[in-house]
């Protein structure tokens, strides 16, 4: 009721105007993507010298590296400390009523973004494009706070405090992820648009159509199979003596890196001409068989050798988060539904199962994406040969070894359409979950 009156009476005294607040955040907006477009398609010209503040992130890295390990460390904390003290101070003062904070916000809106401009670079031949973005950039936040429904200085505390996190996810994940879909349209130096060329590739080459092929096999079978015995491990290992032993027995695997795991299971299925050291073809040979090549039998059953290497360490993950949640589920539902005439395995079904559901779509989702993009098994055991590459093994395959970055980008946008339906589902389930709660 406050806020409302408080809204209504900023409106009435000329300080709020929705329609002019909305027509002059959306000119801003438009005018600093038309700066940033006319900024990444403008001609560089190479005879133009770089402009910066006289020093920039590049040149001061290069001025830390060459400083002992023991110098560098405070460097870093004090200059970590003193970007984060001159936030909070900001966040403290600004937001304040009065002609001074005013014009903190009001410097602070332009001086800032000009100063991480120019650091994040010294631009040669764009230095009007910069300082236009800059200045529009503090324009827009100086303007759209002023007139904030909330008051001035309630979207500069929220841009501020937000600012340090945006720019991290923009630059380490939207800006990457953008630029590989971009990339997947040229060809293999980047230079020449090729349009579908490069997916065309994908589901034709011998290579992109095993990759995708072994990559919704592992999504199918992996996490199916460890959940499965995983939940068998959580239900009879909780009945069982030495409970604690087991499953610190059935975790162990977890603990141990891919690229270990791998190793281990290429030792297990090892084949050679001579006195056999790999276990399996120990015990072939030891009945009169023949050594068997295992991770060279096609088609497929290489690629399920593999997957035998990702069950055994996924298990134990399964078992734990399943077992705590069994413990979870309340004894009394069991006990009704035991006096009911339920035997073990109805309970089980019935009760237990549904009861536990939420902590199956997490396991099954968390090793099914862990699946899709798998990389280390592959590389260590088969390096991908004998058709059994997956994506995240081919995409990077195709980058390092042929430096086809067309390829390896389209391969990278496949995996994340496979990857995409299974966190739209788990963003639902937590919508979901909220909305009980």
């Amino acid at each position: 009721m406050s806020h409302s009156v408080a809204t209504e009476a900023q409106a009435k005294s000329g300080g709020y105007n929705p329609k002019v607040t909305t027509l002059g955040v959306v000119g801003g907006i438009i005018l600093i993507v038309g700066l940033i477009v006319a900024l990444v398609f403008s001609t560089p010209n190479p005879d133009a010298n770089p402009r910066s503040l006289g020093f920039s992130l590049n040149s001061f890295f290069q001025w830390l590296g060459n400083l002992g390990p023991l110098v560098q460390i405070p460097i870093v904390v004090l200059v970590f400390a003193a970007v984060v003290g001159l936030i909070l101070l900001l966040v403290e003062y600004a937001p304040r009523r009065g002609p001074v904070y005013f014009w903190i916000r009001l410097i602070a809106c332009f001086v800032i973004p000009l100063i991480a401009f120019m650091l994040l670079r010294p631009y040669a031949n764009a230095l009007l494009y910069v300082v236009a973005i800059a200045l529009a950039s503090g324009g827009l936040l100086f303007f759209a706070d002023l007139r904030a429904r909330e008051g001035s200085g309630y979207l500069f505390q929220l841009v501020l405090f937000m600012a340090p996190a945006t720019i991290l996810l923009a630059l380490g994940l939207i800006y990457p992820a953008i630029s590989t879909v971009v990339q997947s349209f040229f060809d293999k130096t980047g230079d020449n648009f090729v349009g579908l060329e490069n997916y065309h590739w994908v589901l034709t080459n011998p290579e992109g159509t095993w990759s995708i092929i072994n990559t919704l096999i592992w999504a199918l079978l992996a996490p199916t199979i460890s959940t499965a015995i995983g939940l068998a491990y959580a239900v009879f290992i909780d009945r069982a003596r030495g409970e604690k032993v087991l499953k610190v027995l059935v975790f162990m695997p977890v603990a141990i890196s891919f690229v270990g795991a791998g190793i281990i299971w290429k030792f297990m299925y090892d084949v050679r001409e001579g006195e056999q050291i790999g276990l399996l073809n120990a015990i072939v040979t030891a009945f009169g068989g023949d050594p068997v090549s295992w991770l060279d039998a096609r088609p497929i059953w290489n690629t399920l050798f593999l997957l035998i290497v990702f069950i055994w360490t996924q298990t134990g993950f399964a078992m734990v988060i399943l077992s705590a949640a069994i413990k979870a589920v309340p004894t009394e539902q069991t006990e009704a539904a035991g006096l009911d005439g339920a035997n073990s395995w109805q309970r089980f079904v019935n009760v237990t199962v549904p009861g536990i559901r939420g902590s199956l779509i997490v396991v099954l989702t968390t090793i099914t994406i862990m699946s899709l993009k798998v990389y280390d098994i592959v590389a260590v055991m088969t390096g991908g040969r004998a058709d059994t590459t997956v994506l995240g093994f081919e995409m990077v395959n195709q980058q390092q070894r042929f430096q086809s970055y067309g390829h390896s980008s389209a391969l990278a946008v496949v995996l994340f359409i496979f990857v995409l339906p299974l966190i739209i589902f788990n963003a639902r389930q937590l919508a979901k979950q909220r909305e009980i709660r």
